[in-house]
């Protein structure tokens, strides 16, 4: 009889977390999930167990020593450009103290755990060109991106000195229903209950959207396919959005006689153009599955539903 295989989840009533809680557990694995959050907002029904931890907390090592995870995938933090300006605090220790906690607990109860690191596009800024390699300088532009990059720094520093097996995955516009906040749910927000769409930036910003669905296939092929040597993969569609073509899509889609309006400003720490490399993702075996102009219909039809009840 095959072992059934484990993974632990942190963060994993977030947003990205409970996507990955679903598609692990659909493919059979054991799944441990932790985050601060009680029970009845936790995804349990995907949950092979489910401990409320607010890390750190030297209870870690228990969960770990008593199911020994052979996966980690690490969502816990925050994940707000703006905050990150307004409070670097608090993002450097909800991410990077944060992740040398985690990554140091495994060392020292579960060392043959696979880490897979949740780090952002961020840790580009303002790419040299398009699409962006993972070989590109990285130029951060705010706490968020400076601390997801150290993050990336802990990684290395456990592969190299410790031999923990460990990957980071540079999410770009991460989307899907359950995410109410950034562009889309901006977007959605205002035309179900304003009937005005104004938004920041000029539209000819450009943004690589990446489904959560996909974000959860491409960790399993990492989990189960990358060398895990401390190396960073882009995780994106490849495809280069415009802001003022993505709203005209969602307005379509909700069937709105709107026109959108920029304000022209454009946010402290916020990239211009994005569009990801994502051959080296692919070369271990992950394709990007969900269309965008599909997967917006469904996310407008959610986030109306959110906001007005039908």
């Amino acid at each position: 009889m095959t072992k059934q295989k484990s993974i632990l989840i942190t963060g994993v009533a977030g947003f990205i977390g409970r996507y990955v809680a679903r598609y692990f557990s659909d493919q059979g694995w054991f799944v441990i999930g932790i985050d601060n959050s009680p029970p009845e907002n936790a995804p349990v029904t995907n949950l092979s167990v489910y401990q409320r931890l607010q890390l750190p907390d030297a209870s870690l090592n228990n969960l770990i020593l008593e199911h020994l995870p052979e996966v980690c995938v690490h969502c816990a933090g925050r994940a707000s450009v703006g905050l990150s300006i307004t409070n670097p605090t608090a993002d450097f220790y909800t991410n990077t103290a944060l992740t040398f906690e985690i990554l140091n607990a495994l060392r020292l109860n579960a060392p043959k755990c696979r880490f897979i690191f949740l780090s952002s596009a961020a840790v580009y800024g303002n790419p040299e060109s398009l699409p962006v390699t993972e070989t590109q300088p990285l130029y951060p532009l705010s706490p968020y991106g400076f601390h997801k990059w150290q993050c990336e720094q802990l990684c290395l520093e456990f592969t190299k000195v410790y031999d923990l097996q460990t990957a980071c995955v540079r999410i770009f516009s991460a989307y899907g229903p359950g995410l109410r906040r950034q562009v889309l749910w901006d977007i959605c927000q205002k035309a179900v209950t304003q009937n005005t769409v104004k938004l920041q930036g000029t539209g000819n910003e450009s943004r690589d959207f990446i489904h959560a669905l996909d974000i959860a296939k491409a960790l399993m092929v990492i989990a189960e396919s990358a060398p895990m040597l401390g190396e960073a993969y882009n995780l994106a569609s490849g495809r280069e959005v415009m802001i003022a073509e993505l709203a005209n899509m969602v307005l379509n889609a909700l069937e709105c006689e709107i026109v959108p309006v920029f304000d022209g400003i454009i946010p402290v720490g916020t990239p211009m153009n994005w569009k990801a490399d994502i051959s080296k993702l692919s070369a271990l075996g992950f394709t990007p599955s969900v269309s965008l102009e599909k997967a917006i219909k469904t996310f407008a039809n959610w986030c109306r539903a959110e906001l007005v009840g039908v």
